[in-house]
């Protein structure tokens, strides 16, 4: 009898041993790869001096081929118009891939779950995907930032 009890204890603590690292391999799966970003006013040019302006953070999150995103801003001297993820080395512009959507005002929020291919996987994990939103005043790009391990 003794020898069936402990039997069925080693059994449970396998089990239990196994759904364990099974429940943690799953929260692993779920986290997946975070990335920030801290959105700055970049004027392109000495004009737009005068129409950018504003600050933001935002996170996201990769799980598999799903990248989700989550922001807030604040500040802008005209609403927000669009918000896009470009492609491109930090600190040099680069063309759109990506639409999120984003408050239509001068403070609000940025958010988005977009499908990357391979390759914009590769960019995000080597810090050449960013963010940027437009605005009324500032068509061509108000708050920049790149998104970062």
């Amino acid at each position: 009898m003794m020898a069936i009890q402990r039997g069925r204890q080693k059994a449970l603590a396998t089990f239990l041993a196994a759904a364990f690292i099974l429940f943690a391999s799953v929260l692993a799966a779920q986290s997946g790869e975070t990335f920030k970003a801290r959105l700055s006013p970049v004027p392109i040019n000495v004009s737009m001096l005068s129409t950018v302006a504003g600050t933001g953070s935002l996170t996201a999150t990769l799980n598999g081929k799903k990248l989700t995103i989550q922001g807030t801003f604040e500040g802008l001297r005209s609403p927000a118009t669009t918000v896009q993820i470009h492609r491109s080395p930090k600190g040099i512009p680069g063309p759109v891939i990506l639409d999120l959507s984003v408050t239509k005002a001068e403070k609000g929020t940025v958010t988005g779950t977009v499908d990357l291919s391979p390759g914009q996987i590769e960019d995000l994990r080597n810090d050449r995907l960013y963010v940027q939103i437009q605005s009324q005043g500032a068509p061509d790009g108000n708050l920049w930032g790149w998104l970062l391990k």
